[in-house]
Formats: structure tokens, sequence, C-alpha cells
């Protein structure tokens, strides 16, 4: 076995929690998985020392929310996606208010704060639906946020609207969207994405939604979906664009990260407390001047055939 002291030198910087650029990061990669998650665990335990007044890395936080389709009516066709119908198959469907208002109450029945609403691109459905069933949720579920539609819905509605980002998304957030769900992300390289999903919004489309919404002040997440044709290099561009994204994001607020209590209003840990704040002090909060949003949560699944 060759010494090979620069990865030492690695190995040290991430211990360290310096950052590292997309070369270091495709070194990594060779690592044995305990001793990734080993670094992985490290750099968790350096973000989240001084949250929760410096008990971050006793607290573990969680909601429970519910996926709602509000229709599979969708005319992007990607290939790897069994969900979408065409409006003319017999399964098709749209959603209907009673039908909302079921699943909401059985998500609150079973302790349910939170609900992560996308469906398909459908065609005509118009502006005036959409935020007809935002105001109608929050107007009837003042207390349960609304978690709702991709990056790549909002693409497809600035088509079919005829309207800028800016403007759908503040209209959209103003009906009652309290944060955005990261999904479509898939891989964040157009050659990947043109062969998995070429009528989706492309990765500077996707990139530019969370951009907008992050500095009306909406929160979102972050996705990948790994396994199909990318390369390791192509995961490590998705995440570098990711991260240059969430700087921009961050630069807004003077690079300050900041809770979300309007994002999840109810969410709380063990100890009673609520997106970082008790929760009290949340629920004060979520009145307060607008503040940019930036990326929470990352998540990310391998694909399945």
């Amino acid at each position: 076995m060759i010494y090979d002291a620069s990865l030492d030198e690695l190995l040290q910087k991430v211990w360290d929690g310096q950052r590292i650029n997309q070369a270091e990061a495709r070194r990594l990669y060779h690592l044995p998985l305990e001793e990734l998650g080993a670094l992985a665990d490290r750099r968790r335990q350096l973000a989240k020392a001084k949250d929760f007044d410096e008990r971050g890395n006793e607290i573990v936080t969680y909601i429970v929310d519910r996926n709602v389709n509000y229709t599979n009516v969708c005319n992007v066709y990607c290939k790897f996606c069994a969900f979408y119908r065409v409006e003319k198959d017999d399964d098709a469907y749209v959603i209907t208010f009673d039908e909302m208002d079921r699943k909401i109450e059985e998500t609150i029945a079973l302790g349910g704060t939170q609900m992560l609403m996308q469906g398909g691109h459908h065609p005509k459905l118009t502006k005036q639906w959409y935020l007809d069933l935002l105001s109608h949720i929050k107007n009837k579920f003042p207390g349960f946020n609304i978690h709702g539609f991709s990056p790549s819905e909002f693409i497809h509605f600035r088509e079919v609207f005829n309207e800028p980002l800016e403007k759908i998304i503040g209209d959209f957030k103003a009906a009652g969207l309290g944060s955005i769900p990261g999904g479509g992300g898939e891989i964040l390289v157009d050659r990947v994405r043109q062969r998995i999903s070429p009528l989706k919004a492309m990765s500077s489309d996707w990139l530019e939604v969370m951009d907008v919404a992050h500095r009306l002040g909406l929160y979102s997440s972050a996705t990948m979906m790994f396994g199909h044709v990318e390369t390791i290099e192509d995961r490590i561009e998705h995440l570098e664009r990711l991260r240059v994204q969430q700087d921009k994001s961050l630069s807004y607020g003077n690079g300050a990260r900041v809770s979300s209590p309007a994002a999840c209003p109810t969410s709380k840990d063990a100890l009673g407390i609520s997106n970082g704040l008790p929760v009290a002090e949340a629920a004060a909060a979520g009145t307060a001047a607008l503040r940019p949003g930036h990326f929470t949560p990352f998540i990310c699944w391998t694909f399945q055939a």
C-alpha cells in the first residue's frame, strides 16, 4: 500500500470544517462508507453545534406530513415516471376541494402539520384554480403549512400563465403557499436531464425558481435522484450547483441562517422547540418582517426501476 499524505490532509480539512472543491469531493468518493459516514457526522456536529442555544447536537427535530398529488395529468412524459396520465385516460384525475379537506383532516388527526402538495403539469388548469385551492386550504386550516409545487411546476406555470416567476410565486405565497419542495431536481446536469426528462425544466430553470422563491422569503428543500444514467461527476456537479445557489440565497440575508416558523408553524421536537425557536417565540416570529429564504433539508433517493 502506498501512503498518500495528501489524502490525510484532505481528511483533516474535512474534519476541521473547511470547504472542499469538486476534485476533492471526487477523491472522497473512494473512501469506505464507514469512513465517509464518520466525516459526514463530524460535519453535521460542527454545523449544528450552535443551534438551539448551543444544544444542537442534543436535539433532533421532525414533522409529520403527508404527500398529496392534486392531479396526475401531465404533459412532460418523463421516462422514469409511472404516475402520469393524459386527460383521456380513465384514471386521470384532478382533486376536488372536498377531497383535499378530507386528506388534510386525516393528516391533522394523526398529528400532521404540513402537506407536501405536488402534481403533474396539467395543460388546462388556470392560475385562478391554484390560487383558489391555496386560499381555501389556508382559510380552512390556518395553522397547516402548504409545502407545495416543485420548481418544474413553476416553470410550467410560467409558460401556461404567461407571467414572470416573481409574479406567480408572489401571488401563490399571498394565497397561502408556505414553502417549496425540491421535487424535479433529479440531477442538475442538463446532459442527464435531456436523457431522462427532456420536456421538464432544465437545471438553470430549477435553480432560477429557487432563487426567486428565496428572495421572496420562502424556504425550500433540495433533492437529488441518483442511480440511473448519471456519473459520479454528475452527482458532484449537482451538489456544487446547490451549494452555489445556497451561498447566493444566504447572501440575501447577509449570510445568516434563520428559522422559518411560518413554514412549519407547529413542527416540534421532544423538548417542545419549534423550528429552532421556543414555541411562543416561533408563533410571534411568524409575523416578522420578510427575511430571505434558503434551502433547509437536502433529500436524496436512489432510482428504482
